[in-house]
């Protein structure tokens, strides 16, 4: 009876645990509900910095095969998953637990906002039912991200999740891409529902497709307007490529022989030497030309708020976003759509007539190629020059010297980066990263972590301040960490000199360096603590060998490198000695 009763025992102890097991493959928790949202939007990483709040989440991800990279600060995650959506074109992914942690989120979010970035940033709260009751770090999320997002809400129910996380995915994609976010309260993460009452959307099963040219009588104008012009130009923006727009718009203008200028994250289309490839003639080109087109670029700061062109110029503006045609400028035409599909659309819409001003063109690109030269040639003794300390026109021209058409660049600084500008070309479309129009330092360890797990088989080059680098440095370990390894390259001159050139011109010298002198400190170590390599460079002449010896180390070592480059301070951009504000 004894042996009878403990086989009956054992068998009843094992059919309740399949019952359970049966109830609890009927139950999901929010957490997982994320997990499988975000991977039915395509999302396949995650950047995070771990809390109480949102622990479900990451069991969820560990589930769904989402990667989890974690990080040393927020910013660096927010800037990483910016980053990934850029190399990518998909949605980037933060997500940060509550109070501190979306705070420490809200540059990386507000440089997406600025720069037209699609990132869903998710962020933990207090549990519903301690609302109001001052929970740890409770703060009204929604409210303060609001400004800087494109939506953002909090999730009430646990039958929801899936549903909010879809519409905030959504919203980053309407008209010009940019960040959303959404909070989910703690207990509603936890709680398990019923499967069937909780559907989570197949991705690819409701989103509409985005490629719209617009009117299509508007097409028609700017294919005739095309057309006729004699001296056209173009300028190409970070929409371009956001979108994936560069093909059409270099078929453009090729088939068309227009001359492209370029800014932001569209920086590469072309490859430097095409003979549609313009860098320097840009305001010549403006000043002189018949049509001028801008493509996915606003009428902001950098253009001069419109006040570049000319006011008789025929301006026609292709945007993303009803809202930015015409904004601060008049035009003479705007299209809202989709560059790449109403480039292309302008381009099947012209005939052989478009061959009618062949000649003319020829001779204005002639014209402006020959200036061009002229340009480059007054600048080759900056570029060339052996002076010490070193002129950060030297290490511009040498790490443009160093780039591959396998080099992603990022550029996260003040001065010495405005400065690379003039001589660095990426070469290949996707190798130029920048903060855009919010001007954040710090983002460059993000971007930089983000691009390699991208493109595990690019070299990753990092151009920092030493202001900036000091920002965000740590998560290089992060880097080393997911086997994402890059080159740092610091133009270090010991000071934001950005900001010192005007508090020296506004204040005179006596006032100029308050608040913006810092440290020597030798980078270098800080390679060499993780484990990478590090060099000092204090002559012009040794800037070549240590950038080869930075990337011999990186692919045999498998380890970030970092190369500290003495710059002279008293060195400044012609953009930051021309500033307004400093006058």
């Amino acid at each position: 009876m004894n042996g009878n009763t403990k086989l009956t025992g054992n068998s009843e102890t094992a059919t309740d645990t399949l019952a359970k097991k049966s109830a609890s493959s009927d139950l999901i928790s929010g957490g997982h509900l994320v997990a499988k949202a975000l991977k039915a939007e395509g999302v396949d990483t995650i950047f995070t910095l771990c809390g109480g709040h949102i622990i479900d989440i990451y069991d969820g991800c560990l589930d769904e095969g989402i990667r989890i990279v974690d990080v040393r600060h927020e910013q660096v995650a927010a800037h990483a998953a910016d980053g990934y959506a850029r190399q990518t074109g998909r949605l980037g992914c933060v997500v940060t637990t509550a109070g501190p942690g979306c705070t420490n989120a809200m540059t990386g979010i507000a440089t997406a906002f600025r720069s037209e970035s699609p990132v869903l940033h998710i962020g933990g709260q207090g549990a519903l039912t301690q609302h109001k009751m001052g929970s740890l770090q409770d703060l009204p999320h929604v409210d303060i991200l609001s400004p800087i997002t494109k939506f953002s809400a909090s999730v009430r129910s646990t039958e929801r999740v899936a549903d909010m996380v879809s519409m905030a995915a959504r919203e980053c994609f309407v008209g010009a891409p940019g960040p959303s976010y959404l909070e989910i309260p703690r207990d509603v993460l936890d709680r398990e529902v019923s499967r069937d009452k909780a559907v989570v959307p197949e991705c690819g099963r409701y989103r509409s497709s985005t490629r719209s040219i617009g009117d299509p009588v508007d097409i028609d104008r700017l294919a005739s307007m095309l057309m006729r012009a004699q001296r056209p130009a173009m300028l190409l923006g970070s929409q371009v490529w956001m979108s994936r727009g560069h093909t059409e718009a270099v078929e453009l203008v090729r088939k068309l022989n227009i001359p492209a200028y370029f800014n932001g994250a569209a920086r590469g289309i072309l490859p430097p030497g095409d003979p549609h490839h313009f860098h320097r003639t840009r305001r010549d080109a403006f000043n002189n030309a018949d049509v001028i087109v801008i493509v996915g670029t606003p009428f902001d700061f950098r253009m001069g708020y419109g006040k570049r062109l000319r006011d008789d110029a025929n301006v026609v503006q292709i945007d993303m976003d009803y809202r930015t045609v015409g904004k601060n400028r008049d035009v003479t035409l705007g299209l809202v759509g989709d560059p790449g599909a109403i480039l292309k659309a302008v381009l099947d819409a012209t005939t052989e007539s478009s061959n009618n001003g062949h000649d003319e063109r020829l001779s204005w690109m002639a014209e402006l190629r020959s200036l061009e030269d002229q340009k480059t040639q007054k600048l080759m003794p900056q570029f060339m020059t052996d002076k010490n300390p070193i002129s950060p026109y030297r290490v511009a021209w040498e790490l443009n010297e160093f780039l591959t058409d396998q080099t992603v660049y990022i550029g996260d600084g003040g001065d010495v980066v405005t400065i690379s500008a003039q001589a660095v070309q990426p070469r290949a479309p996707g190798n130029w990263m920048d903060p855009g129009a919010l001007g954040s330092l710090g983002i460059g360890t993000g971007f930089a972590l983000a691009t390699k797990l991208v493109h595990p088989d690019k070299e990753v080059l990092c151009y920092y301040g030493d202001g900036s680098f000091g920002m965000t440095a740590f998560d290089m370990e992060t880097a080393n960490r997911f086997n994402s390894p890059y080159i740092a390259v610091i133009g270090n001159n010991s000071a934001m000199n950005q900001i010192r050139f005007g508090q020296i011109t506004k204040y005179g010298e006596e006032r100029g360096d308050a608040g913006n002198l810092l440290g020597d400190i030798p980078f270098s170590k800080f390679a060499e603590m993780l484990g990478g390599y590090g060099e000092e460079v204090t002559e012009a002449s040794n800037i070549a060998p240590a950038l080869q010896r930075a990337r011999e180390e990186v692919r045999v070592t498998g380890k970030s490198a970092v190369i500290n480059i003495w710059v002279d301070p008293t060195e400044y951009a012609p953009g930051t000695k021309a500033q307004t504000m400093y006058k």
